[in-house]
């Protein structure tokens, strides 16, 4: 059987109705990232604990990995719960997680922005100043410079996969709703 064919399948027997409001917050979530680059949505907050732990889990690998740690990981916890998702054939969880991906790259989008002004409030785990990680990375890199445009790039990036996370999870809700009235329409209700 193909995606879509396992898609539709999963769907029979779904009910839409309580993933609807789920997408509406999507749908919201996405409007307020594009409307504003420093609106910061409600799942921030997780955002920003698993940045945190990624600077943890990647200092042992050296300075540049610790910094770069902290969006690897906040930007790895959407595609690794995305994979768990795909392995119980949960497809409008896999949307969901498309859309937090699509969080974490506005968030990230707004701090990489902020390397060279660094203009941000940092916050840090340890004691002393707190490091501005996009600052240390494009510097090492020498794209220091590049700062605004890796994070348009990284806001276009973002809107796709919101765009992507509402296309799928619209369509998933559609074929949830057709298979329910398919399934209505032959035991003789409607």
């Amino acid at each position: 059987m193909d995606l879509f064919g396992s898609m539709r399948a999963w769907c029979r027997g779904a009910s839409a109705w309580p993933r609807v409001p789920l997408l509406l917050l999507v749908a919201y979530w996405a409007l307020r990232h594009i409307g504003d680059a420093e609106y910061s949505s409600l799942i921030d907050g997780l955002n920003f604990g698993v940045h945190e732990l990624g600077h943890v889990l990647f200092s042992p690998f050296g300075e540049f990995l610790a910094a770069a740690g902290g969006t690897l990981l906040q930007c790895a916890a959407p595609l690794l719960a995305a994979a768990m998702f795909l392995r119980q054939r949960d497809y409008f969880a896999i949307a969901f997680c498309c859309a937090w991906l699509a969080t974490n790259l506005f968030d990230v989008a707004r701090y990489a922005g902020d390397a060279r002004a660094r203009a941000l409030p940092l916050v840090g785990l340890g004691a002393g100043e707190p490091q501005h990680d996009w600052f240390y990375l494009l510097r090492e890199l020498g794209l220091l410079n590049a700062d605004r445009s890796i994070a348009a790039l990284l806001r276009v990036g973002g809107g796709a996969l919101f765009a992507l996370s509402l296309t799928l999870g619209a369509w998933l809700l559609w074929e949830m709703a057709r298979s329910a009235r398919a399934g209505a329409s032959s035991t003789g209700y409607s």
